[in-house]
């Protein structure tokens, strides 16, 4: 499965374009997880960077928190009998604060 595709690209804003909107009122654009963990990446903003593609949003993983993350990052991942990350393909672009697994657990 590919992670990224032209559309995805084409909807998530530039990196920084979002800091002055608050946290829970991000859209986040594109989800990715790990099929054989917890680990989910909520991607809100990204933009290409020195040969790869940079995305800005939520990593929820030993704790969630704000970070960055890269697409080179999100490929080179390998879990048990070769599992790879994966793309949500039902997912919405939505506000943080109306995601469900997300309820409650922003500060």
């Amino acid at each position: 499965m590919k992670l990224l595709t032209k559309q995805l690209q084409d909807h998530l804003p530039k990196l920084y374009a979002t800091e002055d909107v608050p946290s829970p009122e991000k859209v986040v654009v594109a989800k990715f997880f790990t099929p054989w963990t917890n680990w989910t990446w909520y991607a809100v903003e990204g933009e290409e960077d020195d040969g790869d593609f940079q995305f800005f949003g939520l990593v929820d993983g030993h704790e969630l928190e704000w970070g960055y993350f890269s697409l080179q990052e999100l490929e080179s991942v390998r879990g048990p009998v070769g599992l790879t990350i994966e793309r949500d393909l039902h997912f919405k672009p939505q506000k943080v604060e109306d995601i469900t697994a997300l309820q409650g657990r922003l500060s």
